[in-house]
């Protein structure tokens, strides 16, 4: 497999660049997907151990890239270090649950040394604004229970509260959304 071709929009902000991840970007992956204390609240919460996972994983990231969507690697602009990733796609429903229309989902993710700096507001704001401009009518964000901080996150996104969901990825996720 090869991951050289140029996908999607690079998004910056006072702080930040957004860009899709590369090659160049796998030990960082592993790095910070191998660590418990930040997949704990993401997916099943199983770190990722093996280069070859990190490997699928940015895989997987460069193949949600479309004319508005993605996952993006989220660098510092002054230094280019990786501080983590964000991500607006379409968001997979639960078994069972029919929809009229594609809901889609804004999410960060950080490296802990990036944690409390208001990286993840700041680069969620820049996903927020490229949403609208690009004619997404809304956004949801979906945590698990536990994970305050990203609730936080959402709300300061002016993202409203809808409650506890099964709506989505076979669990049980507190739902945020935002009309844009």
């Amino acid at each position: 497999m090869t991951m050289t071709e140029h996908l999607g929009t690079v998004l910056l902000t006072e702080r930040l660049r957004l860009r899709p991840p590369e090659p160049s970007d796998l030990d960082f992956t592993l790095d910070m997907y191998s660590r418990p204390e930040v997949v704990r609240y993401i997916g099943t919460g199983q770190v990722q151990s093996t280069r070859d996972e990190a490997l699928q994983r940015l895989a997987r990231y460069r193949s949600q890239f479309g004319p508005v969507t993605g996952v993006w690697l989220i660098e510092r602009r002054d230094d280019a270090a990786p501080l983590g990733f964000a991500l607006m796609k379409p968001i997979p429903f639960s078994e069972g649950v029919t929809a009229e229309q594609s809901d889609f989902e804004i999410g960060w993710h950080l490296h802990p040394g990036a944690w409390g700096s208001g990286f993840a507001s700041e680069s969620a704001q820049a996903l927020v604004d490229h949403a609208r401009a690009g004619g997404l009518q809304r956004l949801v964000a979906v945590t698990n229970p536990a994970n305050a901080t990203s609730q936080a996150v959402a709300r300061r996104l002016g993202m409203t509260y809808q409650g506890a969901t099964d709506r989505y990825y076979n669990t049980t996720c507190e739902l945020f959304t935002l009309e844009l």
